[in-house]
């Protein structure tokens, strides 16, 4: 329940095709993997909302699904809500058709579903640490129809970047500057950038509505024609409402982590592992007592490797393995003697072969990590075979990506390089930075 006994039930808008994030949202070149269902931490990043949100206090959840892949994805991982002791509801498929933009989604389906409760709108795409009791006690005390949650910034970091709302008296949204210069932030917030340390409020993607209110606006003709054009929130809704007069308010939360990108993603999983999201610390299972935050599973520590023939337990208390800190290692992986990890996340069944090392990066459920690799700053996807030798190491960095059952030829290197899933890849060394390998042909011009 929300704050003084009202309920607050969930709204996540998982429509979205995560053409950002690719490779990690394709299952194959021509198949997309729903944003909902990216693995995160040994999540899903749906079931990371879900629980988080449980977590506090909400108990009934509707989605805002997408045509048939992203629909029938989605609801085989979630069902009902039964796995996750809640109630889960999925918009029609015949509204599909009005679903252009996040505003318009979400203005369509509060009809569709008669909601009349106090709501929080969530995307699938990002990792929030913040207080539900918080946001309601702004929400009430501003009599807002919608809340903004926000995350200060500083002008350093918004500029050119991100959108900034300007505040007024307790709190209450004036206006939007979207992705202003640092001229135009010099000249709209001269006492933020006089003063050291000052930030800026910065739109989180995160909304508490007033479902009724928002639902009466929404039958004004000019809202109404938008909503069947092109209606986002950030850049449409919360700029319409404002400019008529409807209260919105900004509430500041302690974090955002956006994972629309390969970067961002791993970024977001260095600090998830690092401590920066206490709610998903105690989402996790208990920590291995030995490491400072490494959480491993018992399957994991009573494997034994190929090589040496003894257990993970054995060789972390001999020090022939150092994981930490910030690790999360799955059920039954099975790790070689020599291997150092640290801000990892390794998938279930993963195989890590002798002297690997692997920092700051996502090692997919059962990939293959061949001897001697070097991943850094990289994501590697599920099924993923890396066929590094000692004498031919296989390099990643950069925000290197290999989707979903690539083959990486030994002595590859690879820096801030996108590889599409199911590509068999020769021995590569001179791709330039920020290349995608989409299919075959690709390969020729850097064999």
């Amino acid at each position: 329940m929300g704050g003084g006994g009202r309920e607050t039930v969930g709204i996540i808008l998982a429509g979205g095709r995560g053409e950002r994030a690719k490779p990690i949202t394709l299952e194959s070149a021509d198949y997309i993997r729903s944003k909902a269902l990216i693995p995160f931490a040994g999540r899903r990043l749906i079931e990371w909302v879900v629980d988080a949100c449980c977590e506090q206090g909400i108990r009934r959840f509707f989605v805002v699904a997408q045509g048939l892949e992203n629909r029938s994805q989605i609801k085989l991982l979630l069902g009902h809500g039964e796995r996750h002791g809640v109630e889960v509801q999925y918009s029609r498929a015949r509204f599909d058709r009005y679903n252009v933009g996040s505003g318009a989604a979400t203005l369509h389906n509060l009809e569709q579903w008669d909601l009349g409760e106090q709501a929080l709108v969530l995307p699938v795409d990002s990792v929030f640490e913040f207080s539900l009791a918080e946001l309601e006690s702004t929400h009430r005390a501003t009599g807002a129809v919608v809340t903004v949650a926000a995350v200060a910034r500083s002008a350093e970091e918004v500029a050119g970047k991100y959108g900034v709302m300007q505040t007024g008296a307790g709190g209450r949204v004036t206006g939007f500057v979207e992705k202003p210069t640092m001229g135009l932030i010099r000249r709209l917030f001269p006492h933020t950038v006089a003063q050291s340390g000052a930030t800026l409020p910065t739109n989180a993607g995160m909304y508490l509505i007033d479902s009724r209110g928002l639902r009466l606006a929404a039958r004004e003709p000019e809202l109404m024609r938008q909503a069947h054009q092109r209606l986002d929130w950030g850049a449409d809704l919360l700029p319409y409402l404002v400019s008529h007069d409807l209260p919105v308010a900004a509430h500041e939360i302690a974090r955002l982590g956006d994972l629309g990108n390969v970067q961002d993603y791993l970024l977001t999983l260095r600090d998830v592992l690092g401590g920066g999201y206490p709610h998903m610390d105690r989402l996790m299972p208990r920590p291995h007592t030995r490491s400072p935050r490494c959480w491993v599973h018992e399957s994991s520590l009573n494997t034994k490797d190929e090589l040496a023939g003894t257990t993970l337990a054995e060789k972390i208390s001999s020090g022939s393995v150092v994981i930490g800190p910030g690790v999360r290692i799955g059920r039954h992986v099975e790790i070689g003697p020599g291997v150092r990890l640290e801000y990892c996340d390794i998938g279930d069944g993963a195989e890590l072969r002798e002297g690997a090392r692997l920092s700051r990066a996502s090692c997919g459920d059962s990939s293959v990590i061949g001897p001697y690799a070097d991943i850094r700053d990289s994501y590697v996807g599920p099924m993923v075979e890396v066929q590094s030798e000692r004498r031919k190491p296989v390099r990643l960095e950069g925000f290197t990506a290999v989707g979903d059952g690539v083959q990486l030829r030994a002595g590859t290197s690879l820096e801030r390089v996108s590889i599409y899933p199911r590509l068999s890849v020769p021995r590569l060394s001179n791709v330039p930075p920020g290349t995608s390998i989409t299919h075959t042909d690709d390969l020729l011009q850097w064999a």
